[in-house]
């Protein structure tokens, strides 16, 4: 049974999604270390070629499988799975975050404080080589240009991250690889969302990183966050102009 101090957590129903690419010396670990209050764990496996989603599977997790590739479509397919949930947190396969601090994302929301709560890695300590010199970089920069375009100060664009399912449906998600943060980030400012961050400890990931261990795959998400933060500027500013009848804006209150 949950401990006193999280008997509020518990009241509540709780999703934790993980988007996993061959994690299989991880993701057992990042699973047990998830609080026992959650409600449902869903493993999205995103195209592995090892015995990750054996392992998730063999911890009870739900898992799911998304042959399409993409960080985003992962985060798209397990929040389709979640069912009727509360609250999603979004959480990697790796082991850099310490699920088992969930509660520092969560229970603002519980307790009403926040709509959209981001685990910050430059606000929390790292281990050392654990935050690369070229994440760091580019999530300054991705975090400079909202701030001058949307008003908004955020110190990070990290992974681990909780949302109440009502204000995630209000954002209607749609990038389906790496700008799957920013667009969240920015879109919750954009919808009004009440958001906080939060310091999070980081360490070095078990396996080589999908996108920082290459220089491809570095120099494909800088392109893809860039990217996202200039679309997402043009969807907002045709909603203005009144030119773009589909567009998510258009739903949003105010607008």
């Amino acid at each position: 049974m949950p401990g006193e101090a999280n008997r509020d957590l518990a009241a509540k129903s709780v999703t934790v999604v993980i988007p996993a690419l061959n994690e299989q010396e991880s993701i057992d670990r990042v699973i047990a270390s998830i609080p026992c209050w959650v409600t449902r764990i869903v493993v999205v496996d995103n195209g592995s070629t090892d015995a990750t989603a054996e392992r998730a599977r063999q911890t009870g997790a739900k898992v799911i499988t998304e042959p399409r590739r993409g960080y985003g479509q992962a985060c798209l397919a397990g929040c389709a799975a979640a069912g009727d949930v509360d609250i999603l947190v979004f959480l990697d396969g790796d082991l850099s975050d310490y699920p088992e601090r969930m509660d520092r994302l969560v229970r603002p929301i519980v307790e009403d404080r926040a709509d959209f709560v981001l685990g910050s890695r430059t606000l929390g300590s790292r281990q050392k080589g654990a935050l690369l010199p070229q994440q760091r970089f580019g999530g300054w920069l991705a975090c400079l240009l909202v701030r001058l375009l949307w008003r908004c100060r955020y110190t990070d664009l990290g992974p681990f991250r909780a949302i109440h399912v009502t204000s995630l449906d209000r954002l209607h998600m749609d990038d389906r690889n790496f700008g799957w943060t920013v667009q969240m980030q920015i879109r919750a400012v954009v919808a009004g969302l009440r958001i906080m961050e939060v310091p999070v400890d980081y360490r070095q990931r078990i396996g080589r990183s999908k996108i920082s261990g290459t220089f491809r795959g570095v120099v494909m998400a800088g392109i893809k966050i860039f990217y996202t933060i200039g679309r997402e500027l043009l969807v907002a500013r045709r909603a203005v102009d009144g030119s773009w009848s589909g567009s998510w804006l258009n739903n949003q209150p105010g607008s």
